[in-house]
């Protein structure tokens, strides 16, 4: 008995050797709970949440009676089960109805969000929403629609309700099965509908005048003046930075943004926040200290702080609540407050409790690249500036030095931090993104956030011209250097998508390597090297199908060869962004096609005209045939066939051949039976048994196709 409790004993030794860094653990044991809820394959029931509960509640009680020493396990057990538990809630609260068909016909509703699609189209987002002969408990709370053709009978603004023509959809499932998957993003924004129109659309009523819709109306006027008072992408910038609207930003300005790593300046993130907090801090720190009363008897530096959460948190609505802002306003807080209370302001404490807070909030960001990327960076640059202080190593150099390393160590820093998630997200790393960076952070720091506070500050009196135009030549600056940055040839190595399982392993890895304390943290190296192996090993899909059946990729020497130069472009760009390829559809299609047969199984795909007799034809010959139609029931039974209500039901394909066959993944099969993707969720969230046992009963979520002597068998694929 006693040799049992030896490895025990070792374990609580292991941690109570930590005591003091266990805090910081709390945040990644939430994570690993919230990961669990979006990695499992069914919408967990019931049972599961109350079992959760149970065990979440009995480990908090056991922790408040035993000593700190016996703390670990429990605490593991309350922390783990609490990230699922606010993951389930979560997902259920956002619950809304879902489009469960195509629909056209007449939309009305209320604006309360204006961006621009990707391709560059005006993009409105409504509430309050009317579909035509839909019960209101069918009726998404929430649909985007993007507007084409002639536009110009009204001014869209938040609060305008608006009338429409349109065609809406559910929102599509992933377009690579492995890929982004669009059906959660949209669970959690409650958009329950996507789609277009080419009609005017058309004023329905009055503009609703709440708070919520005067600030977006603010940020919209606001945005006008600044794009009015600087002109060209400059003033497109300028509005992106200061009101989170990016509607003017052009195609180009953005993807040079993307190539030269500096598309972390547009977005309102942690980098902004802190500087404008940090220059309010400044600036009323300084200020007071002129005054000889306040230097002397006033908190001098927990009034700067209290002006600069205040700064943020108008900020912070001025930008439309975005959850990055969101999530750089709660980092900057905890830093704040430890100021207001007389603790560290910078420590991986503070950042710790920015992401319990934000887990428990919004546990949907988890599988963010903004998430990943921000406590990326900032975890990094806290634990190396820590060691930076602590050894004093900028000590013996002068200042001006210490600014320009700061700079430098910063940049490279971050972009170590944050270059696996952006391409693992991205599927591409700026190879020159250092230098980009190096030149212009500071020139962000120093001149364009201090114009913009000094700006807000004279407006009021009407000098705002004066730091707008200072902010000019700077932004200018910017736009500049990413232009030539992305003009270098080589300036972006594209990388294929790595396996699920890598980010989690560098994440963990690197997080051991900075929280854990003593030489075994060493050992967080070996995850992530072997996430790196995992990596450079994957091995992308040998043929990849359209959710429409429209488009077909097959894996060649040269890259994907596409069966078409135009059309499915959103596939198509997908497909080539996963496998590390440059993303240009015609030159992937201008690739020879070869025969989609792999591993001994015959396949076929079929489209255009006459599809009805080449179908036929190809049942003969080949094992699958794969359509873009629909076919009667009943007809070519000879073969499997993957036709349009087929892929309705799965979405997209990919066949991965190997010696034991051909395994078919769907976008279905790969997403799980869950509250996003199930339609049959849409009236009772809980009810799931049904849609789990209709979808086990049907071939949608995946197939293996194996050939035995002349004949090929296929078999459902169990997850």
């Amino acid at each position: 008995m006693t040799s049992l409790l030896k490895p025990l004993d070792w374990a609580f030794d292991v941690f109570d050797g930590q005591r003091g860094r266990l805090f910081l653990w709390l945040p990644v044991l939430l994570g690993l709970g919230v990961a669990l809820y979006f990695a499992v394959p069914y919408e967990p029931n019931q049972s599961v949440y109350r079992v959760l509960a149970i065990a979440a509640l009995l480990s908090g009680l056991i922790l408040v009676f035993i000593p700190a020493y016996y703390a670990p396990p429990f605490t593991i057990v309350l922390m783990v089960s609490a990230g699922f538990l606010s993951a389930g809630f979560r997902a259920h609260d956002v619950a809304a109805p879902v489009l469960a068909y195509r629909y056209y016909g007449p939309v009305e509703g209320r604006v309360i969000k204006i961006d621009r699609s990707g391709s560059e189209a005006v993009r409105l987002t409504l509430d309050q929403v009317t579909l035509k002969n839909t019960d209101p408990s069918r009726t998404p709370k929430r649909v985007r629609v993007s507007l084409h053709g002639k536009q110009d009978y009204i001014t869209p603004e938040p609060g305008l309700r608006v009338a429409l023509t349109g065609h809406l959809s559910p929102p599509p499932s992933a377009a690579d099965p492995t890929g982004f998957n669009f059906q959660r993003m949209a669970w959690f924004d409650q958009l329950g509908g996507v789609g277009y129109t080419r009609v005017p659309v058309l004023r329905a009523g009055p503009t609703d005048k709440g708070m919520s819709l005067a600030i977006h109306r603010l940020r919209q006027t606001l945005s006008l003046a600044l794009q009015n008072r600087i002109s060209g992408q400059a003033g497109a910038f300028a509005a992106a930075i200061l009101t989170g609207d990016r509607s003017g930003i052009s195609a180009q300005t953005a993807e040079n943004l993307r190539a030269s790593n500096l598309s972390h300046l547009l977005a309102i993130s942690g980098l902004h926040m802190g500087l404008l907090t940090g220059a309010i801090f400044a600036a009323v720190r300084g200020f007071l200290a002129l005054i000889p009363f306040a230097f002397f008897y006033l908190p001098n530096k927990k009034i700067a702080a209290v002006c600069a959460l205040v700064a943020g948190a108008l900020y912070l609505a001025l930008s439309g609540w975005n959850v990055a802002t969101e999530r750089a306003y709660i980092m900057v807080s905890m830093m704040l407050v430890a100021v207001l209370f007389d603790r560290q302001a910078i420590s991986l404490r503070a950042v710790a409790m920015a992401a319990l807070l934000i887990l428990l909030i919004r546990p949907e960001v988890l599988p963010e690249p903004g998430f990943q990327m921000s406590f990326a960076a900032t975890t990094a640059l806290v634990a190396v500036f820590t060691i930076v202080r602590r050894l004093n190593l900028m000590a013996r150099w002068p200042r001006w030095i210490n600014a320009a390393l700061t700079v430098v160590l910063s940049s490279a820093v971050a972009g170590v931090a944050t270059a696996p998630v952006a391409a693992a997200h991205f599927n591409r790393i700026a190879d020159f993104g250092l230098i980009a960076n190096v030149i212009s952070v500071p020139v962000m720091g120093a001149v364009v956030m201090p114009s913009a506070v000094l700006a807000a500050v004279l407006t009021p009196l009407g000098l705002q011209w004066i730091p707008l135009m200072i902010m000019e030549p700077a932004i200018r600056w910017l736009l500049y250097v990413a232009g030539r940055v992305a003009q270098i040839d080589g300036a972006v190595t594209w990388i294929a998508s790595p396996p699920p399982q890598t980010l989690p392993l560098i994440a963990l890895g690197g997080l051991f390597v900075v929280l854990w304390r003593g030489r075994t943290q060493l050992l967080g190296l070996c995850p992530v090297l072997l996430g790196f192996v995992l990596w450079t090993s994957a091995e992308r899909p040998n043929l990849l199908v359209s959710s429409d059946g429209g488009l077909v990729g097959r894996m060649t020497a040269e890259g994907r060869a596409l069966n078409k130069s135009s059309g499915g472009s959103f596939a198509a760009l997908s497909w080539l962004e996963n496998d590390g390829d440059q993303p240009d559809q015609q030159a992937a299609a201008a690739r020879s096609m070869p025969p989609l047969d792999m591993s001994g199984v015959r396949i076929a795909h079929v489209t255009g005209r006459g599809w009805q007799q080449r179908a036929a034809e190809a049942c003969v010959t080949h094992d699958i045939v794969i359509l873009n139609q629909i076919r009667e029931e009943g007809w070519l039974s000879n073969c499997f066939v993957i036709d349009l209500s087929y892929l309705n039901a799965s979405g997209s394909l990919s066949f991965v051949a190997s010696d034991e066959g051909v395994t078919v993944t769907t976008a279905l099969g790969a997403a799980g039976v869950r509250l996003w993707s199930a339609r049959e969720f849409g009236r009772d969230p809980w009810a799931n048994a049904r849609a789990i046992e209709a979808n086990r009963k049907r071939p949608v979520s995946g197939v293996v196709f194996k050939r035995l002597g002349e004949d090929v068998v296929w078999y459902k694929l169990e997850r």
